[in-house]
């Protein structure tokens, strides 16, 4: 049975290619789709999810800022977000997504969901569309392909620039990736997560307990309130990267 997805997205370019592979996977049913404000304006991220919707012949319904729950409990919550023990994107210690909004992310670690996270740092390396891959999906010729890689060019010009590397990062591609299919992450495990709210210098930081220091009495006053009552967050470390693009590819074929 395709698994019910619902999407929640400001969708930017990575967002729309990321839409594009669940809309067309035969192992999910797009039940609804969400936008909030991020990379864009909540507007114009309604817009962008309902062209991407029209692009791939679905009639998945989208709402703009829908105030509440459309199915049941939540089996699984996959987050793109976060540079979990490592740098962030948008401050030295900081991925854009929590640090734009650090006190609703820290809710949504706190609320007991099941949660997933698929942090930024997933999305760079072997991940990355080098110019060869870029090539390989401008040459199948189909309205998709040429929409991916079109709506990510000046994503691809910002990555240069931040990073110094040729490509197209990805990162709610590879997050839908593991959200179809979670083998694609190979290496993850069971860790307290908690997201700095207080502090300028760390804003927006996705403390990870990869140690497993947390239920320390040392530590105990600062983590009680995740390690008392709130379930470990599942943190992915490493991807199948040849794996995720034969997914990509897939979506992109026709």
């Amino acid at each position: 049975m395709p698994q019910a997805i619902l999407i929640d997205t400001d969708t930017a370019s990575d967002d729309a290619v990321a839409l594009i592979m669940a809309l067309r996977s035969e192992n999910a049913r797009v039940i609804a789709i969400t936008t909030v404000a991020g990379d864009v304006h909540v507007h114009q991220a309604t817009r962008n999810a309902l062209y991407t919707a029209e692009l791939c012949d679905a009639n998945t319904p989208v709402y703009q800022g829908a105030e509440t729950p459309l199915a049941r409990n939540v089996g699984r919550c996959v987050i793109m977000g976060g540079a979990p023990c490592c740098e962030g994107n948008v401050t030295p210690a900081a991925e854009y997504n929590m640090w734009v909004d650090p006190e609703a992310a820290r809710m949504v670690f706190h609320s007991g969901l099941p949660i997933e996270m698929v942090g930024w740092q997933l999305c760079r390396g072997a991940a990355v569309l080098a110019p060869a891959d870029i090539e390989f999906i401008n040459k199948m010729g189909t309205p998709l392909a040429d929409f991916a890689v079109e709506c990510n060019s000046t994503a691809r010009k910002a990555y240069c620039t931040q990073t110094g590397e040729d490509g197209i990062s990805l990162p709610d591609p590879v997050a839908m990736s593991i959200a179809l299919d979670p083998s694609i992450g190979y290496e993850s495990s069971q860790r307290y997560v908690d997201i700095e709210a207080a502090t300028e210098l760390t804003r927006g930081m996705t403390v990870v307990d990869r140690l497993g220091v947390a239920g320390d009495e040392r530590n105990r006053a600062t983590w009680a309130e995740l390690v008392d009552r709130v379930p470990k967050t599942k943190v992915y470390w490493a991807i199948d990267a040849a794996r995720w693009k034969e997914a990509l590819y897939c979506a992109l074929t026709s």
